[in-house]
């Protein structure tokens, strides 16, 4: 696909340094280089600076005092003009402010650290995608992935004991039965469903008022991309798939996936939808998706700008999918 790499969180060419990782020496030289950077998370909401309409992802020297509050180790996120870039998370800290929103499929909160100046904010990333650069995009994306699997993945799998972080971030290791642990990354094909000219959406339940967006699902052991397709799209809305293409794919970190962007061509049009799946789906014409993205349809929300569906979805309407 030919815009493939425009697709958010991915393409900015991030160095990660990965022979790094397990230099022991080198890593502890670099968090006492004064060129050292790191980002920092709070609850998985990246710190930024807002600029206009832009959000940028704020990096800090290693001796802000803003670090008084982290408790975790580091991760070593790569290089960027020479110098390292680690992440760092401070969710033990306790904002004096509403919380309410925090964890909600639309967070609009933003928490103000008292250490840092009044343009600076943890945002929620779903929100601020789209107004950070793609380098920004990355380090962000891939910084509130690996923090959110050190969160949950403190035991280790195999015996339960409590394990250790090591390589600089990138693996724990087990101190009972010293088996190794990386971080996860589950498979998701996301599928752009055509028949004529007309696309299949759907929504799932939860999701606001009015918004549909292409068919997803993840890929189960022993299946291929193109299999996946056609069996979640047969899942969940009782349509049967032919061809099928990949086009993309996208780093998704809510909370650790890679979406695998398709086209698929349907061989069948009516719907049946699993309700133990999804809410609805329905059939919906070029001239109508037209008029959502442009806010003219009244209860059809397209797909937020930034997801891959959004991708599919323009690139589909401009005929760019080649």
């Amino acid at each position: 696909m030919r815009s493939a790499e425009q697709v958010t969180f991915g393409g900015s060419g991030l160095d990660r340094a990965a022979e790094l990782r397990g230099d022991i020496p080198t890593i502890a030289a670099l968090l006492q280089d004064a060129a050292t950077r790191t980002i920092l998370l709070w609850k998985g909401k990246p710190l930024v600076r807002t600029a206009g309409m832009e959000s940028l992802l704020v990096r800090l020297p290693l001796d802000h005092p803003v670090l008084a509050d982290v408790s975790s180790a580091p991760i070593l996120l790569g290089r960027e003009d020479g110098a390292t870039c680690f992440a760092h998370d401070i969710s033990d800290w306790v904002p004096d402010t509403d919380l309410s929103e925090v964890g909600a499929f639309i967070d609009k909160s933003v928490q103000a650290h008292p250490a840092l100046p009044g343009d600076h904010g943890f945002a929620e990333l779903r929100g601020i995608m789209t107004a950070l650069n793609p380098r920004d995009a990355e380090l962000a994306a891939t910084a509130k992935a690996i923090l959110g699997w050190h969160e949950t993945h403190g035991f280790c799998a195999k015996c339960g004991g409590t394990s250790d972080v090591t390589q600089a971030g990138w693996q724990r290791v087990c101190q009972s039965c010293g088996a190794s642990h990386f971080p996860r990354t589950d498979p998701v094909v996301i599928m752009l469903i055509t028949k004529g000219n007309k696309v299949l959406l759907g929504r799932s339940p939860g999701w606001p008022e009015g918004m549909y967006s292409c068919l997803a699902g993840f890929v189960e052991p022993g299946e291929t991309i193109e299999a996946a397709v056609r069996r979640e799209v047969w899942e969940e809305a009782g349509v049967t798939v032919g061809q099928v293409r990949y086009l993309s794919s996208q780093p998704w970190p809510f909370p650790a996936s890679l979406m695998f962007g398709c086209h698929g061509v349907a061989t069948s049009e009516e719907i049946t939808i699993d309700p133990h799946e999804i809410e609805d789906a329905l059939w919906v014409s070029r001239e109508e998706v037209m008029d959502a993205l442009a806010g003219l349809r009244e209860g059809l929300l397209p797909a937020r700008k930034g997801a891959i569906a959004h991708f599919l979805l323009r690139n589909w309407l401009a005929d760019t999918l080649e």
